[in-house]
């Protein structure tokens, strides 16, 4: 890759074909710097927040996307029930509960 990245910097500017090597292989390394620090990373997160939902159960602590902390009192498919005081419970989606609490003390 560096042989290639060199030929591009030391392409004539009015050579017409070393000006298309040098974009082509600019866009090729945009496309590779948006993947590895962008798109890859954003994959990574979704995941872990996919496999987190999916092993939620009862008596875990969990955070909403509104901010609510509660303690998990029932599991179903989509729908969870958070305890967030006493004789206070809350029906949400799976999809708004965000993390664990004890994640940010981890931190």
């Amino acid at each position: 890759m560096n042989y290639l990245l060199f030929m591009a910097l030391m392409a004539n500017p009015n050579d017409p074909k070393g000006s298309m090597w040098s974009s082509l292989i600019m866009m090729l390394l945009i496309v590779f710097v948006f993947y590895f620090f962008m798109i890859r990373p954003q994959m990574k997160r979704q995941k872990e927040l996919k496999t987190f939902r999916d092993s939620l159960k009862k008596g875990d602590n969990v955070i909403t996307t509104g901010g609510i902390y509660g303690k998990i009192t029932e599991v179903k498919d989509q729908i969870v029930l958070i305890e967030i005081d006493k004789n206070v419970q809350v029906k949400v989606d799976k999809n708004a509960v965000m993390r664990d609490p004890s994640d940010i003390a981890d931190k």
